[in-house]
């Protein structure tokens, strides 16, 4: 019981492979995963196969552990020591072709197993291949697996949700890629974006950004353009009451943020908001926005408590805290990148240097 067997498996880790990831011969492809997700992982490792490269793969009980059991091994581990990567892992990084995580948890809270002060100096020891990736210096992938932790999070029925999932991957990526595109265009040759919603007035700056639109080559399912906002730009509030933040495990309900000057000067949350300010006191640059980006996956209308398919919901825009994105210009430099999700769809908009481009979830863009 817990994994979920379907014939849609193939064509998923296919895509995975070769839209995703483009894996060529002699490639070193890391596959961090759970056993929950075995059946997929297995299909990826005979896909990887075919293609004349090797998989690493690394199985862990708790989703997103770069290194197995890192959050059991911090847990007991000398302080001094979490900040740094084993040497024969981080040589490892060093030399990987490709990089997929594939989300499956048997318990989504499994990683709050660490105290929010030890998760915070653990974190500092990813900085390092977080930062090549985000580069563009390795190709990587984020997907998910379903599972009954997962389903039950999202309050469906295993089949339910795989029937979810696979429905907001295997869509036909070119098409979407050519409509986001043209909705990507209108934001490069604005300068100053506004968010207007519930509880909700922030204003910042991308002049000089480009965005990029993610049709499945960095995140599974795909479905959102994105940018870095110019760093020291944001000012004003963002209250995120439709949807909790999660986070490592962690479900901040109620967040709200206060900017100025590009950073946050106050912040709250309703439920775990010691993990909030925890996660924001990490570095000087959490308290800093990495990330803007434009939900637009048609086939993700609902909140599922998973910010991969979550960030990704059509009338939804994203704000990562932490750690920029160089591909689009991001200079901002942190441990964490927490992407939390505003609802649009009700009452909301988005104004592109003063002009309403989209209201209620509806784009007015042709």
């Amino acid at each position: 019981m817990g994994t979920f067997v379907d014939p849609r498996v193939e064509q998923y880790a296919r895509l995975l492979v070769e839209r995703s990831l483009d894996v060529r011969a002699g490639w070193q492809v890391m596959v961090v995963a759970t056993p929950s997700a075995r059946l997929l992982v297995e299909e990826l490792v005979r896909q990887i196969g075919q293609k004349g490269a090797w998989p690493l793969v690394r199985l862990s009980y708790v989703d997103q552990e770069q290194v197995p059991f890192d959050s059991l091994w911090a847990t007991q581990a000398p302080e001094e020591l979490l900040g740094t990567m084993a040497p024969s892992e981080a040589r490892t990084r060093d030399e990987l072709d490709a990089w997929l995580l594939v989300f499956g948890s048997e318990n989504t809270r499994g990683g709050t197993i660490l105290a929010p002060e030890r998760r915070q100096k653990l974190r500092q020891a990813y900085v390092e291949f977080t930062r090549r990736r985000l580069t563009g210096g390795v190709p990587w992938v984020g997907c998910l697996y379903p599972t009954e932790a997962l389903a039950q999070d999202a309050g469906m029925t295993l089949a339910e949700y795989a029937d979810f999932v696979f429905g907001a991957c295997l869509l036909d990526w070119e098409a979407e890629a050519e409509r986001m595109r043209r909705y990507r265009e209108r934001f490069d040759a604005a300068e100053t974006v506004r968010i207007v919603g519930a509880g909700t007035d922030l204003s910042l700056s991308i002049a000089g950004r480009s965005g990029l639109v993610d049709d499945a080559h960095y995140n599974m399912p795909g479905g959102e353009f994105f940018y870095s906002p110019v760093e020291d730009s944001a000012d004003g509030v963002i209250e995120y009451s439709e949807f909790p933040a999660v986070y490592q495990g962690a479900a901040c309900e109620g967040v709200r943020l206060r900017f100025e000057r590009g950073k946050v000067v106050d912040a709250s949350a309703t439920a775990n908001e010691n993990f909030l300010i925890g996660a924001l006191d990490t570095d000087e640059g959490a308290r800093r926005l990495g990330e803007l980006g434009i939900g637009c996956n048609p086939g993700i209308q609902r909140h599922t408590r998973n910010t991969l398919f979550d960030e990704k919901i059509d009338g939804t825009i994203h704000l990562a805290v932490g750690a920029g994105v160089p591909m689009v210009g991001g200079l901002n430099q942190s441990a964490v990148h927490w992407d939390m999700v505003k609802d649009l769809r009700s009452a909301g908009r988005i104004e592109l240097d003063g002009e309403v481009v989209q209201e209620n979830g509806v784009w007015a863009l042709s």
